[in-house]
Formats: structure tokens, sequence, C-alpha cells
């Protein structure tokens, strides 16, 4: 393994600190006991897997991590890697509403080996009966250590393929994208830097999944850089009680933290005024905020239920990133506040972003770091002018696997002016004042009588029109026809409003939208709590859900 690569720093660590603790998982649903492989074990196992891999497969071979949460998870990445294999993170079959994405990721993959563990062996294996069966199955947990004497190092360079990131898919279907070592390395030390960690002192405290971007590089990539120790749980434990994140975090005087917007609005309205009384969160340093839109509304409610319990107001760090770039491209400067702009509603639907005292208000998510974004429309906009964020840096992926295609259009751009090519990101934003706004998804705009309108704008407005409507839980879409495009708003019924009166609320979301946004709600349907689909990394998948809304599955 090269030794500039982030990769070396695992065997790095298991010569300067062997007995370091580096990953701990916190098993809640086994009982809350703790598991925790140091730097040495966690190397000693990686290779023992690698000599085994080897044994299986040669360099560029694919292999699909098809297990559960936890420090196996860990290993089956970092063995991959160092076998110099094609690691595909993926999790085990079974989880509640990923069935359809496992399957499509795991097709098109179509790997020589499947990576799990005995426990889920049984779900494996009935899952691979209705797919194309790899040549090999292993149980990561059944690999001896005595064959990590075996393991001779080979150098994986920066232009070597790591992984596939498949992404979440919210306007498509999921693809595979081709993150190189090179990549990973690259975007490591970008958020490295950015956030000022501390070598061998600062904490990661995560309960995001593994198979996700963010939630991979965040635990298992980012630790490597400075011997930093990664505890995290499963997102079950956190979402059956997500007190557990925050006791977590009160662990430490130094730690950082990330997720998803819903996960704070989630948290401040889940955690009861007892369990507070034992948190301490003056040691969070930062609590990344990413992989969905950020709304002001988040930010103020979670300061609000957890200022009394240390929170720094400047712990909240909003980012913007994607698969496509490894997972980061902007987030705010560590110790800064967040900055939150009210847009003119109007001006934003003409492609301009001009501040006013009523409005639309947009979390900024900082400014790149390490990485160049332009703001374009068939050419690079000046400050203040809406259009497609496109990123060019060290980070940024190489291709879609296996689809040349799609991978020329979005990875192969370029503009006038300037050298290299750039990543399409098909996200709309805006530069203001430096600081980069990300005002939507380009496939996701809602297109009436000429008119822009971002779909999370609407969304926002009707989960505050009715105490019935569950936050967070809806979806507004085009529906094309022959007079044109018509909008359709879906929401689940929270769990106070299971007794109203569906006229009542729909009532009450139209007369909102239209006050709002100058619209005519053509459709309103308010489902069941669970109906509305989702990616994993928590967002409205509003492409599924238009399916879903036209084969009559959202009643």
């Amino acid at each position: 393994m090269r030794d500039d690569m982030l990769l070396a720093q695992v065997a790095r660590w298991a010569r300067e600190i062997p007995q370091a603790p580096a990953y701990t998982f916190v098993d809640h649903l086994g009982g809350g006991a703790r598991h925790t492989l140091t730097w040495a074990r966690a190397d000693l196992k990686a290779r023992a897997l690698a000599v085994r891999l080897r044994e299986l497969a040669g360099p560029g071979d694919r292999v699909a991590v098809l297990l559960p949460q936890g420090l196996d998870y860990v290993v089956a990445m970092i063995g991959a890697m160092y076998a110099r294999l094609v690691a595909v993170p993926l999790f085990a079959p079974g989880l509640p509403g990923h069935g359809e994405r496992l399957a499509g990721a795991y097709a098109d993959a179509d790997p020589l080996i499947v990576l799990t563990t005995t426990d889920a062996l049984p779900g494996v294996a009935d899952f691979l009966a209705t797919a194309q069966a790899p040549k090999h199955v292993l149980a990561v947990d059944t690999v001896s250590d005595l064959l990590a004497d075996e393991w001779e190092p080979e150098p994986a360079g920066p232009d070597d393929l790591a992984y596939l990131q498949y992404t979440s898919g919210s306007t498509r279907a999921p693809a595979g994208v081709e993150i190189t070592h090179g990549n990973l390395t690259a975007n490591a030390t970008q958020l490295w830097e950015l956030f000022r960690a501390t070598p061998r002192t600062s904490v990661a405290a995560l309960w995001l999944p593994l198979f996700h971007d963010m939630g991979l590089v965040a635990t298992v990539a980012m630790p490597m850089m400075g011997g930093n120790l990664a505890a995290f749980m499963d997102p079950v434990a956190f979402v059956m009680r997500p007190v557990r994140w925050l006791r977590l975090l009160s662990e430490h005087d130094d730690v950082f933290t990330a997720g998803p917007n819903f996960a704070y609005e989630y948290t401040a309205a889940r955690v009861t005024a007892e369990e507070k009384a034992g948190l301490d969160l003056s040691g969070v340093r930062v609590m990344l905020n990413g992989a969905e839109p950020v709304r002001p509304g988040a930010i103020e409610a979670f300061d609000a239920a957890f200022g009394g319990c240390g929170l720094r107001p400047e712990a909240h760090t909003p980012a913007y990133g994607l698969a496509e770039a490894t997972v980061f491209v902007a987030a705010t400067g560590r110790d800064e506040r967040p900055v939150t702009t009210v847009f003119d509603r109007d001006a934003l639907r003409d492609g301009r972003a001009v501040p006013a005292e009523e409005g639309a208000g947009l979390v900024s998510c900082g400014r790149p770091h390490g990485q160049r974004v332009r703001i374009v429309s068939g050419r690079a906009l000046q400050d203040g002018q809406v259009g497609e964020i496109w990123v060019q840096g060290p980070n940024v992926a190489r291709a879609y696997w296996r689809d040349a295609a799609r991978s020329a259009e979005v990875f192969g751009a370029v503009l006038e002016g300037e050298e290299g090519t750039w990543l399409r990101t098909g996200d709309l934003g805006v530069l203001h004042d430096g600081r980069l706004y990300v005002t939507g998804r380009i496939k996701d705009l809602v297109i009436v009588d000429g008119r822009n309108h971002y779909p999370q704008d609407i969304e926002a407005t009707v989960q505050e029109a009715h105490p019935a409507v569950r936050r967070d839980r809806v979806a507004a879409f085009g529906l094309s026809g022959d007079a044109g495009e018509r909008l359709v708003v879906v929401a689940e019924r929270s769990r106070s409003g299971e007794a109203a009166d569906v006229a009542e609320v729909g009532r009450a979301v139209r007369a909102a939208v239209r006050k709002y946004h100058e619209l005519s709600v053509h459709d309103f349907v308010l489902t069941t709590a669970g109906t509305i689909p989702r990616t994993s990394s928590g967002k409205i998948a509003r492409r599924a859900a238009l399916q879903a809304y036209l084969e009559g599955l959202l009643v």
C-alpha cells in the first residue's frame, strides 16, 4: 500500500499506537454491549481477510458487502481494499423499504464474491436464490486471524478503484459511482483540514449507515487520518431512541458527528425533558448537517431543545455534497455560526438570488474546500444568479460503473475558459457573498404556467399548514397533462392527526400553498405513515413518489 494513500494509515497506526481504540460499535439492538477494535486488531483482521479474498479473486474484481452494521462491516471494507478488490458497500437483506435498491445495485455490480456474517448468512442465501449467484460467499467472522501473517502488502495507486458507491437515487435509479483510492484520500484530507480535528484525541460518534457515502467516509475513513476513534451504532437504534446518539456524544469532550436534516428535527421532537437531564453536549465541535436540504427550522429547533445541555450554536455545520464527489463539497467552517439568508421567492423563480425581508429562507452550505465550484447555465454565472452546481477537484469520481454515455454527460462537462472537466451535480444553487446555497434538484422542479417552483419550499409550507401533516414526510411533484404541469402534494398523517378530517386538512394545505406560492394544488393525498418513498439518506424520493401516485399506491 502506497504511503500517500489513506488506507496505508491503518498499518501506520497499528505500528505506532497498536492498543489505541480505532472503532467501537455500541450494539443497542443486542443489549447495549460495546465491541472495540484496536488499530492493531483492525489491521490484523483486514490482512487476514485480504489473504482469503486473494485466494478467491484478483485485483479489480468486485466484492459485495452484505453485512449488518457493526465491526465486521469495517473489517470487510478495509480487507477488500487491502486486497485491491473493488468493494461494493451494500447491506444485509431484510432492511425495510430497500429490497429493490439492494437487488438493483447487486445486479449492476455483478460481484464475484459476497461478504456477509454467519448470522446474516440465511437471509443472504435467500436473497441470492433470486439473484445471480456469485462464485463465492464468505462469512467475515469465520476467517482465521492466523492468515494475517501470510499477507504481503501490495501498493494501491491513486487511480485504482477502491469501491463502488451506489447513489441513493432520489431522482433516478441507483448508479455505481467509481471511487478511487485517490478520491477517498483527497476527500478525507479536505474534511480533516476544514474541521481541524485533533489527531488521536477527537472522536467521531455516529449512527449513519455504513453503506451510505456520508456514513462510510465519516465512520470508516476519517478516523484513519489521525488515528482517532469512531464510535457508532445501528441506524435502527437511533430511530428507536434518538437520545442514544446524544448520550454517545455526551461521553466525549472533543467529538464530531453528522446526520441528515431530518435527524435533527426528529431528535429535537422526540427526546424528552427527563432524557435531556443527563446530557452534556459542550464537547460537540462539529455537527455536520447534510445529505438533504438544510432547513432553518431544524437548526432553530435543535438549538432550542439542547442549548440548555451545553450545545454551542457554532457546532451546527451545514454542508453540501454528493456521492459523485466521494461525499463532501462545501461546508460552513468550524466555529462559524450557520448563515441563513432570506431571498425573494419571485426572484428565485426567475433565477436570481435577491435578499429580502420576506421570502424563502435558505441555509448556506458554506464554502468549498480543496475543490472548485461554479454555478452554470450554459456558461459560468456571476454571484447572485441561480444555475446548476458544477464541481472540479481531486475528490470527484471518474465515472459511473458500466455507463459510458451517462458518465460522459455527468463527469465530462467543459466550461469555456476553464481547464479540465467538471462534474454536473444536477443540483441548482447560487453563490451569494461567496457562500453556496442549494435551491433544489433540476429534475424535481415543478413548472406551472412557465414558472419554476422548488418542491422543498412547497413541502415546508405544507408541513406547517396543519398539525395532521407529519413533518418531513411530504412530497410535492408535477403531474404532466394536456393542460400542462399540475401540482400534486402527498403527505403522511402524523400521530396527533389520526382523527383529523381529510377534507379539513386539504383545505388548510391548499390555502397555505395558494398564499405563499400562488399555486393551486391539483390533488392532495393524506396517506398513512411510512408510505412515501425515501432514499437511504432520508431524502424524499419524489420520482418514486410520483410513480407510486400514478399506480394508486398512495392512499
